[in-house]
């Protein structure tokens, strides 16, 4: 609609500027990065990252990444850090401090504490000459460009580089980390991230709840078996306690006609589709579609054939994998 224009103009222009301030910045990165990611990489402690007003925000999530992401890290209020929080900082932390103007009056007591101590400061602000960046072990510069609003009285453009510079921080020490995500998955084991980076071991029932038989196991039996236990199949093991087969609803439907009369190996499938503890249990449910099977044993890798679990398509809808 024709109202709408000026809406969508004014959201165009916002998000190519600071499209165009996040080139400038990646374009103007130098040494100064590479020098924090490696006094970041040193630290023996945590990683307290601070900022007022809107650069505080952006530093809570600066912290939160790099706390899930595998650097320890908190975020401290300026002014809650002048009245007792400065003793949350120690030796072998590393401070990393945000201001636009680096001059911000309330991240003074923070950066005087770093110095008194001697605990490394990065700086993150916009003019070279700022007392933060002067005083900073490490001074990261902003280009200087206008923000979004027009007036530069609304931080915008200067937030979306921070924010985005803290990004490649966290990113920069993951990689150098080597961090997987599986380690990703240990700071997030709720919610659909968690369920996405589930593994089968994770998922799966263990001992006792498996429905084991053996080859010889008479077929009255193993009725009793795949009830007792509710997965609808039972894992047939030979005399090594290696799988062999399995035992399932369409195994009994095909062999109806003098079922009770026969053995576990008589009736079962042989060389049953099986997966790794140590998957993704998202691939698990993708072999199960695939194939369109309920269920799936888990097979130890430590000893060949052995069965250290069973996976069923409703353990992975429970947890949120579909």
């Amino acid at each position: 609609m024709e109202k709408d224009v000026p809406f969508l103009a004014t959201a165009r222009r916002v998000i190519l500027q600071e499209a165009d301030a996040l080139q400038e910045l990646s374009a103007r990165l130098g040494s100064s990065f590479a020098d924090a990611v490696q006094l970041l990489l040193d630290a023996k402690g945590r990683v307290i990252v601070s900022g007022m007003g809107k650069s505080g925000h952006i530093a809570r999530k600066i912290a939160a990444t790099f706390a899930s992401t595998g650097t320890p890290a908190h975020f401290v209020h300026p002014a809650e850090a002048s009245h007792g929080d400065l003793g949350m900082m120690t030796r072998g932390d590393v401070v990393l401090v945000l201001s636009n103007s680096g001059e911000t009056p309330e991240l003074a007591d923070i950066v005087a504490y770093s110095r008194r101590f001697g605990i490394p400061l990065i700086g993150v602000a916009s003019r070279e000459e700022s007392t933060l960046i002067q005083q900073a072990d490490v001074g990261i510069v902003l280009p200087q460009l206008g923000e979004a609003c027009g007036t530069g009285i609304v931080p915008t453009t200067s937030t979306t580089m921070t924010l985005a510079l803290g990004d490649a921080l966290a990113i920069a020490l993951m990689e150098h980390r080597a961090f997987t995500p599986e380690n990703f998955r240990d700071f997030h084991p709720g919610g659909k991230l968690g369920a996405q980076l589930s593994k089968v071991s994770d998922l799966m029932h263990r001992n006792d709840a498996i429905p084991l038989v053996r080859l010889d196991t008479p077929m009255s039996e193993v009725l009793l078996t795949i009830t007792q236990k509710g997965f609808g199949v039972a894992a047939v093991l030979d005399v090594e306690n290696a799988l062999v087969g399995i035992v399932t609803d369409g195994d009994l439907r095909r062999h109806m006609q003098g079922l009770l009369d026969l053995t576990a190996g008589e009736v079962m499938t042989a060389k049953p589709m099986t997966i790794s503890p140590h998957v993704l249990a998202e691939e698990a449910v993708n072999v199960m579609n695939t194939h369109k099977i309920t269920c799936l044993f888990a097979l130890d890798p430590a000893q060949a054939g052995q069965v250290a679990g069973i996976l069923h398509i409703h353990d992975c809808l429970r947890a949120g994998i579909v």
